[in-house]
């Protein structure tokens, strides 16, 4: 199973985050479970999409993968 970094910064008002391997890959979330649960579900849409317009999908995408999130700032 692939490791996919999930890079998360904290704000005053939310959390951000995202996914340097898939660029324009981002989410956000007014709580950490909230932000987990919309990454998931951007790297679903963005990998649905990319596959539509055969972009390549990199490597820890191409089989199963795990979201891990590191704090960063």
């Amino acid at each position: 199973m692939g490791k996919v970094v999930v890079t998360v910064e904290v704000t005053d008002k939310n959390y951000a985050a995202f996914i340097e391997s898939l660029p324009g890959c981002i989410s956000t979330g007014k709580t950490f479970r909230e932000l987990k649960s919309n990454m998931a579900e951007a790297v679903a849409g963005h990998l649905e999409v990319s596959r539509e317009f055969g972009d390549e999908i990199p490597e820890p995408f191409s089989g199963e993968y795990d979201l891990s999130f590191l704090f960063c700032c």
